[in-house]
C-alpha cells in the first residue's frame, strides 16, 4: 500500500510539472495571421527599411531593378520562416530573384533551407522564395555568426535582368512567421539586452512631440517630415531574458522518473520478510 501510494504521488507531481510547458504549446502563436495594418509599402535601404510584425503579410510595389526592404524582430529560442512572392509583369524575359536575411550588424544570415533564389522563366506569373533561418540564440562567442535576438532585414531584389525588362512593374508579398524551439535551444547565458537595434524612419506626423524633436528647418523655411531613429519594434510578449527554460521542467521530470525507478528497485530487491532461522542441530 505505501508503494502505490508513493507512485501515485509521484505520478501527479509529473502531471503538475508537465502542465505548465503543455499549456504554453496550446497557447496562440505570435505568428497567428494578423494583416490588419499592414504596411503597403516597402523601404529602398537599410535605413528606410519597412518594419513588419511576425504573422502579417506586408505588400509592396516597385519596379524591376528595385532593392525592396523590410525589417521584423526576432526573439531567442525561435527559428524565423521568410516567404516572399514577386508578381511579374504578363510579358518579360527570364529573371532571377533572391531574398536575403541581414541581422541588425548587418551580417548576411544564412539559410537552413528554402528557395533563397529563383529563376523565372519568361510569361511566369510569379516566383516564389523562401529562407528558413537557423534558430535565434539567447547568447553567443563574439567570434561567431549565430543569430542572436534583435532586428533582422529582408532584401528583396532581382540578381539577373535583361535591359529590356528594366523597370518594369512589379509588386511583392512578405510574410514573417516563426516556430518555438523551446528548451532544445537554450543556451548556458543571455544577452542584457537585444542585438544592436535596427534603423527605423520616424515621420513628422506619428506624434506632435516627435514632430518638433525630429524636424529641421531648412533656407526655405520648410522644415523636414521624416528621420532615421533606433527601431521600435520588438516581439509581441517582449524580448526573452532570465534563466528559465521549459528544460528545467523536463529536468525535473527526469529526476521524478529517477526516483522512482530507485523507489521501485528497492521494492523489488528488499524481500517480502525476514529469513527463517533454522534451530541449532536440526
Amino acid at each position: 500500500m505505501g508503494i502505490t501510494r508513493v507512485l501515485s504521488a509521484a505520478l501527479l507531481a509529473v502531471g503538475l510539472a508537465a502542465g505548465p510547458a503543455v499549456a504554453d504549446d496550446a497557447s496562440p502563436s505570435p505568428s497567428a495571421s494578423d494583416d490588419s495594418g499592414a504596411p503597403t509599402q516597402a523601404g529602398t535601404s537599410f535605413r528606410t527599411a519597412t518594419e513588419v510584425d511576425q504573422g502579417q503579410q506586408a505588400t509592396a510595389s516597385g519596379s524591376t531593378g528595385d532593392y525592396l526592404y523590410w525589417s521584423f524582430a526576432a526573439d531567442a529560442g525561435r527559428r524565423p520562416d521568410v516567404k516572399a512572392t514577386v508578381k511579374l509583369p504578363d510579358s518579360h524575359a527570364a529573371q532571377t530573384w533572391q531574398i536575403d536575411v541581414y541581422d541588425g550588424l548587418r551580417r548576411r544570415q544564412s539559410c537552413q533551407y528554402g528557395a533563397q533564389t529563383r529563376t523565372a522563366a519568361p510569361g511566369t506569373a510569379s516566383v516564389e522564395l523562401a529562407c528558413v533561418m537557423r534558430t535565434v540564440r539567447a547568447w553567443s562567442e563574439p567570434w561567431a555568426n549565430d543569430p542572436l535576438p534583435g532586428t533582422y532585414y529582408i532584401r528583396l531584389t532581382v540578381v539577373n535582368l535583361t535591359s529590356a525588362d528594366l523597370g518594369q512593374p512589379v509588386s511583392a508579398e512578405v510574410r514573417v512567421d516563426s516556430k518555438d524551439i523551446g528548451g532544445s535551444a537554450a543556451v548556458d547565458g543571455s544577452l542584457a539586452k537585444p542585438l544592436v537595434p535596427g534603423i527605423a524612419v520616424s515621420s513628422a506626423s506619428d506624434s506632435a512631440s516627435d514632430s518638433a524633436s525630429d524636424s529641421s528647418s531648412g533656407e526655405d523655411g520648410s522644415s523636414s517630415t521624416k528621420s532615421a531613429v533606433l527601431s521600435s519594434i520588438e516581439p509581441d510578449d517582449g524580448w526573452s531574458s532570465g534563466w528559465w527554460t521549459d528544460r528545467w521542467v523536463w529536468t525535473g521530470i527526469g529526476g521524478v522518473l529517477a526516483a522512482l525507478a530507485g523507489i521501485g528497485g528497492y521494492a523489488l530487491t528488499r524481500g517480502t520478510g525476514r529469513p527463517t532461522r533454522v534451530p541449532p542441530g536440526a
